[in-house]
């Protein structure tokens, strides 16, 4: 359905234009909410207390509600000109779109105004709500909103995320918990007086050394990544009295991630006797482990299969030959499809021979766990939720590169958007005609996470948005 395409593009490259960081996704916001008003839905700011956290909903009690789950945030340091394939910012030092939320978003909204079409064409009561999400890059929006019940009006939710292959994103990505550590000491000179000193930057990195340690004892779906944030000051001959750091801890649900997070807590506490300092744990934030739903899956492939693969122009192929040219073989061999492939080396081959996906991946649901995260996870823990991925760039991108900005306006992304758009309406659409699927997508969920969602962010927690 087209209906709506040149109002999508427009957006979308709009989002791009703006690139705004995690919390401060205003612009983006409004624009968003615009053409949504525009169309009739009902508008709910400031979910969650996040400022630009939003829902958008169509419709009436009665029947099945559809969640259409959309994000546009942006990375910071990303800045990059569209369409050149090389290095090179189009504003120094801002934000740039490369993970592709500027499609995200959009192509979601799209699937919104499909289903709402549809719902008043028909004179059904039944539901269709956009959730508007802030910060997934590093700031678990989601997660947020469903500590404080903002997905519960879904009876399922649906997603999409723009990559280089057209597929059903099956698995369970990794929980998470990020904190910061800081430590207070005592400064004295370096050299005239080291023994009155108490070092906090000594204590943040026996941090770090006793983290490198727990690996060897850590289950190999766990992960402790961290970044040194305030080191004290750049003078080495002063014993810093002040140092700081951020911890990002990750395994495959937040049961194991809790547990992991104990040892760390002694790792930190033990640095501080060690150095007689005053260590400090701040929470930032967290999320959970994604739930894959098999019967909201089952659907989204029955409508990928419907609406057919992407086509792509001998012009756009070689334009994506141009960004294939800048990445190394090894990139290729780290595509995501090849995880969710039966077929693992069938599927290398084809990437290897191929510069656009022009294919559906056979579907074959998963609970395996997939390497990284996503706040995605609480959502999937509140409601049924399953997700798609579609083919926006050259094989072999990879996120958070240049090399996506530079593709993110392309008619490349354009097409891969408007397909997850497609898809996610017309299997939001079966699911409202087939009630008993979404009790069934219910029951699975039961099953798989027990009778009640247990948020992993604290009571009272706000996230760090300076």
């Amino acid at each position: 359905m087209d209906r709506y395409n040149d109002e999508l593009v427009k957006l979308a490259k709009s989002i791009w234009e703006f690139a705004e960081i995690k919390w401060k996704e205003h612009k983006s916001v409004a624009a968003q909410m615009e053409i949504l008003k525009k169309h009739g839905f009902h508008i709910r700011e400031n979910l969650a207390d996040l400022p630009t956290a939003f829902c958008a909903e169509y419709g009436a009690e009665g029947g099945v509600t559809i969640g259409i789950l959309g994000e546009f945030d942006a990375l910071s340091g990303l800045s990059q000109v569209e369409d050149l394939a090389e290095r090179k910012e189009k504003r120094k030092g801002e934000c740039g779109h490369g993970c592709g939320h500027h499609l995200l978003g959009t192509a979601s909204i799209g699937a919104a105004l499909q289903v709402r079409d549809y719902i008043e064409a028909n004179h059904l009561k039944a539901k269709v709500i956009y959730f508007g999400c802030p910060a997934e890059e590093g700031g678990s929006g989601k997660a947020f909103m469903a500590k404080a019940g903002c997905f519960d009006a879904a009876d399922v939710a649906i997603t999409w995320h723009p990559f280089t292959g057209n597929a059903i994103f099956t698995g369970s990505l990794q929980a998470n918990k990020q904190v910061y550590v800081r430590f207070r000491g005592k400064g004295a000179h370096a050299a005239a007086s080291p023994h009155l000193g108490r070092s906090a930057l000594d204590g943040l990195e026996l941090v770090n050394i006793g983290v490198q340690f727990l690996r060897e004892h850590m289950q190999d779906f766990e992960r402790i990544h961290y970044s040194i944030v305030d080191p004290g000051s750049a003078s080495p001959n002063v014993v810093q009295p002040y140092a700081e750091g951020l911890y990002l801890l990750r395994s495959k649900d937040t049961e194991h991630v809790n547990r992991l997070y104990q040892r760390f807590e002694k790792i930190v506490e033990g640095a501080g006797l060690m150095t007689e300092t005053e260590p400090e744990i701040i929470f930032d934030k967290a999320c959970s482990n994604v739930i894959p739903n098999s019967v909201i899956e089952e659907e989204l492939y029955k409508a990928f299969l419907e609406e057919g693969p992407t086509k792509f122009t001998e012009e756009e192929i070689r334009y994506a030959e141009r960004f294939r040219a800048t990445y190394p073989e090894e990139n290729i061999e780290s595509e995501n499809t090849i995880g969710f492939a039966e077929d693992k080396s069938g599927e290398l081959q084809y990437l290897k021979e191929h510069i656009l996906y022009d294919k559906i991946l056979k579907y074959k649901h998963s609970d395996e766990i997939v390497m990284g995260s996503s706040d995605v996870g609480d959502c999937s823990n509140a409601v049924p939720t399953a997700q798609i991925i579609t083919a926006c760039f050259a094989i072999g991108t990879t996120a958070h590169s240049w090399q996506e900005v530079a593709q993110g306006k392309s008619s490349i992304a354009m097409k891969g958007m408007l397909k997850a758009s497609d898809v996610m309406a017309r299997a939001a659409i079966h699911l409202i005609e087939n009630p008993e699927r979404v009790q069934k997508a219910k029951e699975e969920l039961i099953r798989v996470r027990g009778e009640q969602f247990i948020s992993p962010i604290p009571d009272g927690a706000k996230p760090r948005m300076s």
